[in-house]
């Protein structure tokens, strides 16, 4: 915190989420950006990873990227070769994507980086601490996301 930040701000929940999240946000993108990636890069290939190949809509859906954002980033992953883009056979109007190994390489690469980024970003809280917090961040996301 700046010196002289207010008293009020300081004891403001949404201040101090404010801040640390724009702090986290650098953090992030510092990191990633290291490793020519960026979080949406991340997300994608995290989704994939976890629930399997899906259509560009589901991806965007359960990535919470807007769908023309999903296409440009698909884009980026496919000209890595992280990613694969086929005509979904039931329905040729939509594309499966489906991860590939080095996908699957680049994700394990990026979530290292961003495990360090966590051990920055929470440096001075313990391990317990940084679960509590952790738990309290998913409560609050939950709760306003109608979880």
């Amino acid at each position: 915190m700046e010196p002289g930040t207010p008293a009020r701000l300081r004891a403001t929940p949404s201040w101090l989420l404010t801040q640390t999240a724009a702090h986290a946000a650098h953090l992030v993108a510092d990191g990633l950006g290291a490793l020519d990636a960026r979080g949406y890069h991340y997300r994608l290939l995290a989704a994939l990873e976890e629930h399997g190949p899906a259509s560009q809509a589901d991806l965007g859906r359960r990535c919470g990227i807007d769908r023309s954002d999903v296409v440009a980033v698909l884009n980026e992953l496919a000209a890595k070769n992280l990613v694969v883009r086929a005509p979904d056979p039931a329905d040729r109007r939509r594309n499966v994507i489906t991860l590939t190994d080095a996908g699957r390489r680049e994700l394990r690469r990026m979530g290292e980086t961003l495990d360090r980024v966590q051990d920055t970003l929470l440096a001075p809280l313990s391990g317990p601490e940084r679960d509590q917090l952790t738990r309290l961040l998913t409560t609050l996301l939950d709760h306003h996301a109608g979880r």
